[in-house]
């Protein structure tokens, strides 16, 4: 085997061609418009830059606890689209990644458009142009979609929020899973009147359930309107705007029934298909499961020679994991399949307001399998998120309690992405709880919750007779900010 080629230029892609190129193989690189993939160019590093500014608008409401006078800004929505492609472009700027391919060796071909099979072993453009396939890895991602109901294309996806022009004044956001629940929570700090509709009971139903209903009620504070158990039914033009039509289930002994509201924006968030439409599955062979590739535990799809990583599997729709895919599948293609994939400790997170992140089992999961203790610090405990002006959150730690390895972690609150990666360092350092707690935490700092959660737990296992410290003895009185 001399050559692989991989389809998809995002950070799957990237990592594959690198990795492949290190192990000694020509590779070439195809990509259907700019390297970078959704990550850079459209997703988490454009939209993390709407999120600050969002919070920095939102902290603008809290300037006189501080002693500071003046008027506060107002969003120009120009200026901020501008800066979040400014960072979208600083990737490419900066980093020179198509440069950066072609410097190692790598052939790239981006800006083709899809790319197909048209058997096993050929691939071939919309402009007729065909590669040979030794190996493959495909590693085209996913998409948002809406869904099928009546009047969707009055609808939008974040894909969409860098074509306004201006802000809308109302704005519905279906779906509260992790993307849903982002949109709404920037549109939210900009000032826009935002109902958020969910179909289960929970928002971001995969995460622990404190952080599901910390998040409920922390919108809800902040005045969005959030509708649980309720399911979009269709949308149509109105002469001052966009009706929605949804149907939310009554309370006990209630039947469902069909409400409408009036809005200026609709955006979806019900999902993350994997781009499978254009590529040519069926005349590669390649088994799927929805709109996914399925592959097996060597990141192998049904036909050998080809491997998929990153969005398109369905396995894993994070970065951080597509980059891990990404190695293994290189790997394997070039040298056979003999390294398994495994997903147990990816801390993961999201830029709402408040902030959430979590690694490892959520509290239902780890109390299937283990008998477990678990801790949980308030941020009202701690002086600096008092001092910060942001008292609301907290940080849950789960602990196998025979072995007392750490299971899960869950926080809630500013810099919760942050502190979370604290946690999965020790979990994949297999740290125990008693180790965790031994760790000298800067202070004043938000990571001390973890420490804080730690001596608490370790105390309750009684593993070491270890002496409250002075922050345990006595607790920071918080003040009520106005």
């Amino acid at each position: 085997m001399r050559h692989v080629i991989v389809l998809g230029g995002g950070p799957a892609g990237v990592t594959a061609a690198l990795r492949a190129r290190e192990l000694g193989v020509e590779v070439t690189l195809l990509e259907s418009k700019r390297i970078g993939g959704t990550s850079i160019n459209d997703g988490p590093a454009p939209v993390r830059t709407l999120a600050r500014a969002a919070r920095l608008l939102r902290d603008t409401s809290s300037w006189s606890t501080f002693g500071l006078l003046g008027d506060p800004p107002r969003a120009d929505l120009a200026a901020v689209l501008a800066n979040a492609n400014r960072v979208a472009n600083y990737a490419h700027e900066k980093k020179h990644l198509a440069e950066h391919l072609r410097a190692s060796g790598i052939e790239v071909v981006e800006g083709i458009g899809p790319v197909r099979f048209r058997d096993p072993h050929t691939l071939i453009s919309a402009d007729g142009n065909t590669w040979q396939v030794d190996r493959c890895i495909i590693a085209v991602g996913g998409h948002g979609q809406t869904l099928p109901i009546p009047g969707n294309e009055l609808g939008l996806t974040y894909n969409d929020i860098r074509s306004l022009t201006a802000l809308p004044a109302r704005v519905a956001v279906i779906g509260g899973a992790s993307t849903g629940c982002q949109l709404a929570s920037i549109f939210e700090d900009f000032g826009c009147r935002v109902t958020l509709i969910q179909s289960s009971p929970y928002l971001i139903p995969q995460e622990d359930e404190a952080i599901s209903t910390a998040l409920l009620a922390e919108f809800r504070r902040q005045g969005m309107a959030v509708i649980v158990n309720a399911r979009a039914e269709g949308l149509e033009r109105a002469p001052d705007g966009i009706r929605l039509r949804y149907r939310a289930n009554g309370r006990a002994g209630q039947a469902a029934e069909t409400q409408e509201i009036l809005v200026d924006a609709v955006f979806f968030a019900v999902g993350w298909p994997g781009n499978i439409e254009t590529l040519g599955v069926e005349a590669a062979g390649l088994a799927t499961e929805r709109s996914y590739i399925t592959v097996n535990d060597y990141l192998q799809t049904s036909a050998p020679h080809i491997f998929a990583a990153g969005d398109i599997n369905g396995r894993s729709m994070l970065v951080q994991s597509a980059v891990h895919e990404g190695q293994i599948a290189a790997e394997n293609a070039v040298l056979g399949p003999h390294r398994r994939f495994t997903h147990d400790v990816v801390p993961s997170g999201s830029f709402t307001d408040p902030e959430y992140a979590s690694v490892g089992m959520t509290e239902a999961q780890a109390r299937e399998h283990y008998d477990v203790a678990i801790a949980t610090v308030h941020y009202d405990e701690l002086l600096r998120p008092v001092a910060d002006g942001h008292p609301e959150g907290f940080c849950k730690l789960i602990v196998e309690r025979r072995q007392r390895h750490i299971l899960g972690a869950h926080v809630l609150g500013e810099y919760s992405v942050e502190v979370i990666q604290m946690v999965a360092a020790c979990m994949a350092a297999g740290m125990r709880i008693e180790q965790l707690a031994e760790l000298q935490l800067a202070y004043p700092t938000f990571t001390e919750a973890v420490g804080l959660a730690a001596r608490r737990l370790v105390r309750e296992l009684g593993v070491v007779p270890m002496a409250p410290s002075w922050s345990d003895i006595e607790p920071f009185t918080p003040f009520t900010f106005l």
